[in-house]
């Protein structure tokens, strides 16, 4: 049976519900899409043992669910407890003409809701996939695949991406049209951008080994 088609804005609860910068804000399903689409890292935040844990994690995602991993011992990964996991991209500083109106350009999403530990081999099995393609396209089908051994090591958790919250700063400072602007000083952003460098084989590979496609092409890209 298919499943319904996702509305296009996202919903607004209270935990999505912008507080602060509103108009950076997006409703926009699209941008959070974006979003998770222009990495592979995220920030995976969860109370553990009553202290608060937050790890960095490699991600993949279908239309419904954002997947993580790590391994079983990790004690952020147990399931079945509440977390917040980020994803942010720096576009670049926001140089002003007082230290007070400095900022960031960014993209960030935030999404909250309760971590479900997938045991289910198959479906196990495909968010590996999903993760792996995420970041690096081609590679699920270009390596060994994960063996029984390495699956039961491995803990994979979904999150429902029902409870999603975007912001995104774009654009100069915001003090050109205040007193500020008598100073006489420079104002403008700082871009930053991220691109991928010439790959570097591991020492222990046969000289000849060539590069896989799959990876060759993206020395010279943008990431983010």
């Amino acid at each position: 049976m298919a499943s319904d088609p996702l509305p296009a804005l996202l919903p607004t609860t209270d935990l999505t519900r912008h507080r602060r910068l509103r108009e950076q804000g997006s409703q926009d399903r699209r941008e959070l899409d974006a979003i998770l689409d222009a990495g592979f890292v995220c920030h995976l935040g969860v109370v553990v043992e009553g202290r608060p844990l937050v790890v960095p994690t490699v991600y993949g995602r279908d239309e419904r669910e954002l997947y993580v991993h790590g391994s079983v011992a990790s004690r952020s990964l147990a399931g079945g407890t509440p977390v917040c996991v980020t994803v942010t991209h720096v576009d670049g500083l926001v140089l002003a003409r007082s230290v007070f109106e400095h900022g960031v350009n960014y993209r960030s999403a935030m999404i909250h809701g309760e971590a479900r530990k997938v045991t289910d081999p198959e479906e196990k099995l495909a968010g590996l996939a999903r993760l792996t393609e995420h970041a690096t396209p081609g590679q699920w089908s270009y390596a060994r695949q994960p063996n029984r051994r390495e699956l039961a090591a491995t803990t994979l958790l979904a999150l429902s991406l029902e409870q999603a919250s975007v912001k995104i700063r774009t654009g100069p400072p915001d003090d050109g049209d205040g007193p500020d602007a008598e100073l006489g000083l420079w104002a403008g952003t700082l871009p930053l951008t991220s691109v991928w460098g010439v790959p570097v084989a591991d020492p222990a590979l046969p000289p000849d080994t060539a590069v896989p496609e799959h990876v060759a092409r993206r020395e010279g890209t943008r990431h983010g």
